[in-house]
């Protein structure tokens, strides 16, 4: 009996701080979804549906949702596309590749906030580097982060920059893991290098994307801090993702029965979607694999 017991000791820690962490708030946010709480009443009053109908009524909720899946639907491919094609150049070992990875990794290990602030700055209407470089170039100033058509692409580029590094070394070691034969023998056959590249790379570092567009589709509906530092949802709404409107009828309006109802809503909406892309593009991956 200890003999079996034991390794169910050995992850008994982890089990119980994912336990602690993860699935009792899941539960607690499930519960409250059909509650009326302000945080400081004793009384949870249930009202069923009601927070649930209240959002989905909200012409705040679809703006948002459609804010927030424009911010994916833009940034995720990018990032993608981006990420292969620079990681394409930085396989080999030698000194300079190693340096540009190493480069390109720091902003997705970097502080978001300071990134945010940073970004903040160099954005500014009155004194920030993008404008005086526009000035220095005869161009006007642009209102980058008060104009409603131009703020959420100066999101999608800020993220877009801090997450483009993990991509990259995630496909490095992708395209490392093809074997150098298929390569070889493409050559010999006289493909050209664009067609190697879409008939062998691409095609064998399909589990990679799969992996990548799955973590970065979840990581774009999840986008909190650089909205809150940047643009805190504006100008008119045009930044204003799930998860600051979440936080902000959470912990600003205290309405924990609708906040927790639209973090529901969020787990159930990122659960199709990856239900979605596992019959869909999970099958191609296996079946090229």
């Amino acid at each position: 009996m200890s003999r079996k017991l034991t390794p169910y000791l050995f992850v008994l820690p982890l089990m119980t701080f994912i336990a602690l962490f993860t699935y009792i708030p899941i539960v607690t946010s499930l519960n409250l979804s059909f509650r009326e709480w302000d945080f400081m009443s004793p009384d949870k009053p249930f009202v069923g549906f009601d927070n649930y109908r209240l959002l989905l009524s909200s012409h705040e909720f679809w703006n948002s949702l459609y804010v927030t899946t424009i911010f994916a639907v833009i940034s995720v491919p990018l990032r993608l596309v981006l990420a292969l094609g620079v990681a394409s150049f930085l396989t080999r070992e030698t000194l300079a590749p190693r340096l540009l990875r190493g480069a390109l990794f720091l902003p997705s290990v970097t502080s978001t906030v300071s990134i945010a602030v940073v970004f903040s700055w160099v954005f500014s209407t009155d004194y920030g580097m993008a404008n005086a470089l526009l000035q220095s170039l005869g161009a006007g100033k642009v209102p980058w982060l008060q104009d409603p058509q131009i703020a959420l692409w100066v999101l999608i580029f800020v993220n877009t920059w801090k997450q483009l590094g993990y991509d990259i070394v995630i496909y490095i070691a992708g395209l490392q893991a093809i074997p150098r034969e298929l390569y070889d023998a493409a050559a010999v056959d006289g493909g050209s290098r664009f067609h190697v590249f879409r008939r062998v790379t691409v095609p064998l570092v399909m589990p990679t994307t799969y992996f990548l567009l799955v973590i970065s589709v979840i990581e774009a509906f999840q986008v909190f801090t650089i909205v809150s530092v940047m643009t805190h949802g504006g100008p008119a709404g045009a930044t204003d993702l799930l998860v600051n409107m979440l936080y902000r009828i959470g912990f600003t309006l205290f309405d924990i029965g609708t906040g927790s109802a639209l973090a529901v809503l969020l787990f159930i909406f990122l659960i199709v979607l990856a239900f979605i892309k596992a019959r869909v593009i999970g099958r191609r991956v296996h079946y090229e694999a």
